[in-house]
């Protein structure tokens, strides 16, 4: 029997081997990124290529060693099989090789659906063809489950749920021997459904759900493939988790995973970087970065004592703003701007700590800051935006330059992005942004890349029929700022579709920029778009748990139904007395 023990055990297993394409990255001028970029965009973009070449790497590595395996005296851990397999004719056979030479006839129309969507940037190799794909059989589900089963001993007996679709040539006989053939694995059947089959030359489809050990599944479907009653057979799942799922944290902790940088600008590796030539600016660098890596979740936030340069550098572009954003800024801005001057967080000389700022806008918002070493992956950035987390760097940048930096420092973090993020409106757009990336794919985080620059950090909104900044990158930046609200760029309505599609660059000031009627109405029209993403199920974050709940199931959306109810009744008793008042 499947116990809730093997089936946890079965889920981390297939989690843990997943992780290797949602984590394991390198990002570097070394490994191919463009150098002297700024933006989540790129970074998007990058990581889907890197994704793909592990991909493909792994892929390519599993089914080479089931290749060589087929004239092999000892077959491999995949070919390994303990019992006897259906033949062609029904008989049973022992050939691994004859089994392995058969596995290259699989079904391509589904091999095309499995693979993961991702950008057309020119740079990204071309795609898997079917041909690579059907190569020794192997899908990447199945090299999924075949590395999960490797983990240990535990993992390859650990009872697995899965879905299989069977093609049958004829119905005859052949439905009867695969159920005596998973009944010999010790499988098994959960559920089994039959319809008459669409693919030509095919009787039936038949869907077939059962329970049975990772390792015999792995045995079951190369008797499957092998057999010539069978016009293909596809593994739909293993425990209700998408092999190509991409992983996302589910707690505020889990956030400690998500520090993984994009090396590109960076003082030690661009001679272009204004501190390239200044070993003192490198190593103070380095220092507070150090400081950023070792914070977990749950430690106070790390006090920086800065220096007279940096200090210097702060107090230049915080004149410059204070001249500047009465007249440029968004109301909710400057509101939120003159209280932190009023609990003396912003002023001259002295520049805020992250911890100070957090609890602000912990008051007002729920936000919370933590550090971070560098610029962010996109996805691990996004994501910590749906548990009201801000990943912000505590450097400063160069004092050479003190109104441009290349990357992302804490000047453009406090002084761009944190006064509205104690606003609840922008936060919520914030957080709503960060919560549809998680589970998406990588052409969807690339879109939301891409929406989240064209609104967060280079937004334009209405007021009062002026337009007006609420980009941070426009906030923090006076030149830019100046730019996009003279009449020289393009100004076009916000719309999250073609939005997301709008070819940008960042070597100058942008040429075109989106407005936006207000906050709430960028939200609704976000909403709207999300609400198309590919993802098949919903999330939300608990604020009381810290914890983000997928809604996938009947019981998850029972306590949520619940918890709505209990809201409603609050709302509906605060109206009834609102009216008896008056």
């Amino acid at each position: 029997m499947k116990t809730p023990e093997s089936n946890n055990m079965g889920v981390h297993a297939a989690k843990k081997n997943r992780e290797m394409f949602a984590i394991k990255k390198s990002y570097s001028i070394e490994n191919g990124y463009p150098s002297r970029r700024r933006s989540l965009v790129d970074d998007a973009r990058f990581e889907s290529l890197v994704v793909r070449q592990t991909k493909q790497s792994v892929l390519e590595e599993a089914r080479q060693r089931c290749n060589d395996c087929s004239g092999a005296d000892t077959p491999c851990d995949y070919c390994y099989s303990l019992t006897t397999q259906i033949g062609s004719d029904g008989e049973e056979v022992e050939d691994c090789s004859r089994s392995i030479e058969s596995l290259h006839d699989g079904d391509a129309d589904t091999d095309a659906q499995q693979q993961t969507e991702l950008s057309d940037s020119d740079d990204e190799p071309a795609p898997l063809s079917d041909d690579d794909e059907n190569d020794a059989g192997l899908t990447e589900e199945e090299v999924f489950l075949a590395n999960a089963a490797a983990e240990n001993k535990e993992a390859e007996t650990a009872v697995q749920r899965a879905g299989l679709v069977l093609r049958l040539r004829e119905s005859g006989g052949s439905l009867s021997r695969i159920l005596k053939t998973v009944e010999n694995l010790k499988g098994t059947v959960v559920q089994l459904e039959s319809r008459p089959s669409k693919t030509p030359g095919c009787q039936l489809d038949i869907l077939v759900t059962l329970d049975m050990a990772r390792s015999s599944l792995l045995q079951l479907l190369r008797s499957l493939r092998q057999s010539g009653a069978l016009a293909g057979v596809t593994l739909l799942s293993e425990n209700k988790v998408d092999a190509k799922e991409a992983w996302f944290p589910r707690h505020a902790r889990d956030l400690d995973n998500c520090n993984h940088l994009m090396t590109k600008y960076e003082p030690e590796l661009d001679m272009n970087h204004p501190g390239f030539a200044d070993k003192a600016y490198r190593e103070r660098r380095k220092q507070i970065a150090n400081i950023a890596f070792s914070y977990k979740y749950g430690d106070p936030i790390p006090h920086i004592d800065y220096n007279d340069d940096e200090i210097s550098t702060w107090t230049s572009v915080f004149k410059t703003v204070v001249d500047l954003l009465p007249k440029h800024a968004c109301a909710e801005y400057n509101r939120v701007f003159q209280l932190l001057q009023d609990e003396g967080i912003f002023r001259e000389g002295a520049i805020p700590q992250l911890k100070d700022m957090s609890d602000f806008l912990q008051r007002h918002t729920g936000f919370t800051l933590r550090p971070a070493a560098g610029l962010l992956t996109a996805r691990d950035f996004l994501a910590s935006l749906a548990f009201r987390v801000f990943q912000s760097t505590q450097y400063v940048r160069h004092p050479t330059s003190p109104f441009h930096t290349p990357e992302p420092d804490c000047i453009h973090e406090l002084l761009g992005h944190m006064p509205l993020l104690a606003d609840p409106s922008f936060a919520q757009f914030s957080q709503e942004i960060g919560l549809a990336s998680l589970g998406a794919s990588d052409a969807e985080i690339e879109k939301l890349s891409t929406v989240y620059w064209f609104t967060v950090e280079f937004g334009l909104c209405k007021e009062g029929g002026v337009v007006k900044a609420y980009g941070a990158g426009l906030l923090s930046a006076y030149g830019e700022l100046l730019h996009a609200v003279s009449d020289k760029p393009e100004r076009r309505p916000f719309e999250p579709a073609s939005t997301a599609l709008q070819p940008y660059q960042d070597q100058e000031y942008q040429p075109i920029y989106y407005v936006a009627e207000s906050f709430e109405d960028a939200k609704e029209k976000f909403r709207k778009w999300v609400a198309g993403m590919s993802r098949p199920y919903e999330v939300r974050f608990n604020p009381h748990t810290q914890c983000v709940e997928v809604l996938d199931s009947v019981a998850g959306l029972e306590n949520l139904m619940s918890q709505l109810h209990l809201e409603m009744m609050h709302l509906q008793n605060a109206v009834n007395k609102i009216k008896a008042g008056f």
